[in-house]
């Protein structure tokens, strides 16, 4: 169901507040928007606009203007608002950022409808509770308290598509604000880290390989190629290429999984057990630490199948190997500037500094000048799974986070990095 109202003028089921066990409670405010954004279906082959279209107008409805960029086929889009300085000022500024898909609920068991979020014993449940709805929704109860401050510096607001399936809107997001000059000085990227600073996490490269081969009847193998046989064969050097890592490094201590990894995740072929496969595609992954150039990684594998097509070409002319990348999502280094890190370790209490293994579109952001960290409410232990939820004392901490952002955009003390007059 989508609403048709802001969470403001409704009232949700979610809304009723059980007792969390002593910890501490998050605003109605925050969970009604949390659960209304739960209520779109936002996975990543679906469109987001409705999503998209129903968070602009309440930024709208609060004064903040939506700047909306689609997708390049129009079936989705970014959207991004500022609130500007006390002064005008709208360049520079604090960036929170997170992103609008969400992973599919297909083969899980649920056990309450993923897209209608419920509170059970101290839980918000929801596809999204935790990775990242959770986030934007305490932005969005927390607009008005943003609003009645005179801030230093700007604070913006970046909302993305297809951050599951290789972080693609928020590269057309970056393009975007480049050609509008639009470059925040910080940026906090909201995925779950319990509250956490996260300084840095592992790149993040996916690949498709298809191999053509030669159909005939299996009791006639010597006239047809097996591309089944031969994709087998790519997966074992990629899956050698994996433990060779594995075995011998680099290794990062800092990481739960200190070294590169690769992963072959989804595989398709052949027609029957008793014809010779003509066709067969696989998608893989790996993982880089920082320290580690994923262009190395991909020529070595580029090089291992540049010698299985020369094989499948010479047993039989018309056959091929192709490898095609689908994304690729940098790495978060810890390297550089720190002022991101030092105001996360401020706003939050935790004076970390950690690492996570998955993914996000901080690197991204980093690699476009912004000074950026990782740091939202929930666990990633809850993200993607059957009954996906997020602590409402999550919330609470993730709210008291925004309550200490905006204490410090309002604060008198020179703001780090930002010209004094």
């Amino acid at each position: 169901m989508t609403p048709a109202t802001s969470p403001a003028a409704t009232t949700s089921p979610a809304t009723s507040l059980p007792a969390t066990s002593g910890a501490v409670a998050p605003s109605a405010a925050a969970v009604d928007w949390s659960a209304t954004l739960i209520g779109f279906d936002t996975t990543s082959r679906n469109s987001n606009l409705e999503l998209i279209r129903f968070m602009a107008d309440e930024l709208s409805a609060r004064g903040i203007t939506p700047l909306v960029v689609p997708s390049p086929d129009g079936r989705k889009a970014n959207l991004f608002g500022t609130i500007p300085a006390a002064d005008g000022t709208v360049t520079g500024g604090i960036m929170l950022a997170g992103h609008t898909d969400v992973v599919p609920v297909d083969g899980q068991d649920w056990h309450s409808d993923p897209f209608a979020a419920e509170i059970r014993e101290g839980r918000l449940y929801g596809r999204g509770a935790t990775d990242m709805k959770a986030f934007s929704g305490a932005i969005l109860g927390f607009l008005p308290e943003f609003l009645s401050r005179p801030l230093a510096e700007p604070l913006h607001f970046a909302w993305t598509y297809d951050e599951e399936v290789g972080c693609h809107g928020a590269v057309v997001l970056l393009a975007e604000l480049e050609a509008r000059g639009i470059r925040p000085r910080l940026g906090f990227v909201g995925e779950p880290t319990s509250m956490r600073p996260v300084s840095a996490h592992k790149s993040s490269q996916l690949f498709r390989v298809t191999v053509s081969g030669i159909a005939a009847h299996s009791s006639m193998t010597s006239t047809g190629v097996n591309a089944i046989e031969y994709a087998a064969r790519a997966i074992a050097a990629i899956r050698s290429l994996a433990d060779e890592h594995r075995l011998s490094g680099p290794f990062d201590p800092t990481f739960v999984v200190p070294y590169t990894t690769a992963n072959v995740g989804v595989v398709s072929g052949g027609a029957a057990v008793n014809t010779v496969a003509e066709h067969c595609a696989f998608e893989f992954e790996f993982r880089t630490i920082p320290g580690v150039d994923p262009e190395g990684v991909i020529a070595r594998i580029r090089e291992a199948l540049e010698g299985l097509r020369t094989e499948i070409q010479a047993e039989k002319p018309g056959t091929d190997i192709v490898m095609e990348q689908l994304g690729a999502v940098p790495g978060l280094s810890p390297e550089g500037p720190r002022a991101a890190l030092d105001l996360a370790q401020r706003l939050t209490g935790n004076a970390v500094e950690e690492t996570v293994v998955y993914a996000t579109e901080a690197g991204l952001f980093q690699r476009a000048g912004i000074d950026t960290v990782v740091c939202g409410p929930g666990s990633m232990d809850q993200g993607h799974t059957a009954n996906e939820y997020i602590e409402l004392s999550q919330i609470a901490a993730c709210e008291d986070f925004l309550r200490a952002l905006a204490d410090h955009l309002t604060s008198t003390e020179p703001t780090e990095g930002t010209p004094q007059p």
